[in-house]
């Protein structure tokens, strides 16, 4: 079996020691080709140079980032032949995909179960969710989309790109969004295909699967019926006053992880939506910024992907 191993040496958990053991113990298996990624992009090239060239595995080594650029350098060319499958061995701060999967948080444990896998021909067939704008092909996504309030957040993130991702810096930019917003909460329109338009949304959060993040170690829930085997959870919200977001802040991190109120928009197992804005409102997809849009597609595309696990 021919495969690449595509690694963030930035990532949170990864280091030249740990990439050298996964690589030694990979190539006793596959013939191993090594990529090490050096800016953004990089992965996603690094992938989709693979799919073309019939390489049947890759695997990738860092955060949900990393796993996001190969994923999407994977399925760049889906209609063109089979797509290479997956395997992950977590090297970041939150790794939601890989902790969705079941695998575990420690690289050295990720590994020798990715191992196991391929020894035994384990793969798991997932799906995944896509989003699109304006007719374009768009971008897939592993767990998670949103419009609005947490797209503000990434984008908080990202201009503070120099310090460490961590749970209490989402949670410190997050914070400060809410309170000091750059522009006005956007009014957002969500379809749902057979469905009535519901109107005056003022956040839109997409998930693939459940859980779609984690507070340290603690699971966050807003679609408890969404998996990798279904179509697309949606939970939006008509209002973002403090009481609604601490009800529902609340709810989702709960032992029960239902969610429920008069101000909340909930579906489990959606095949597609649109979501529309008179504004333009930032969209991000699996914490990875968009940019700025007035109308989305977003759709389930079921056993999209192989992954080894």
């Amino acid at each position: 079996m021919r495969a690449v191993l595509v690694v963030n040496p930035k990532a949170t958990a990864t280091t030249a020691a740990g990439r050298d053991v996964l690589a030694h113990a990979l190539a006793s298996q596959v013939k191993l080709e090594i990529v090490e990624t050096d800016y953004r992009g990089h992965a996603q090239a690094a992938a989709a140079r693979a799919a073309v060239e019939g390489v049947e595995l890759v695997v990738a080594h860092g955060g949900d980032g990393t796993v996001s650029e190969v994923v999407n350098g994977l399925m760049a060319g889906e209609t063109g032949g089979s797509v290479p499958k997956l395997g992950i061995v977590p090297g970041g701060s939150a790794n939601v995909f890989a902790r969705a999967l079941g695998l575990p948080r420690n690289p050295i444990e990720a590994a020798h179960q990715l191992l196991l896998a391929l020894h035994e021909g384990r793969c798991r067939e997932v799906g995944l969710g896509r989003v699109a704008s304006n007719g374009t092909p768009g971008r897939w996504f592993t767990f998670s989309a949103g419009v609005g309030w947490d797209a503000d957040v990434v984008a908080g993130v990202d201009r503070r790109r120099g310090k460490r991702a961590s749970p209490a810096l989402y949670a410190r930019v997050a914070v400060a969004s809410y309170l000091r917003p750059a522009r006005p909460r956007p009014r957002l329109t969500v379809e749902i295909p057979g469905e009535e338009p519901v109107r005056d949304l003022r956040l839109v959060f997409v998930s693939n699967t459940d859980p779609w993040t984690y507070l340290g170690d603690r699971p966050i829930h807003l679609n408890r019926g969404c998996s990798f085997d279904g179509g697309l959870g949606v939970f939006a919200l008509s209002s973002l006053r403090l009481p609604t977001v601490l009800r529902h802040l609340r709810q989702a991190t709960s032992r029960s992880g239902e969610t429920r109120g008069r101000k909340l928009l909930r579906r489990d197992d959606v095949p597609s939506l649109r979501v529309t804005s008179e504004d333009p409102v930032r969209v991000q997809c699996d914490g990875d910024l968009l940019g700025w849009r007035n109308s989305i597609e977003l759709s389930a595309v079921p056993r999209a992907l192989s992954v080894v696990v």
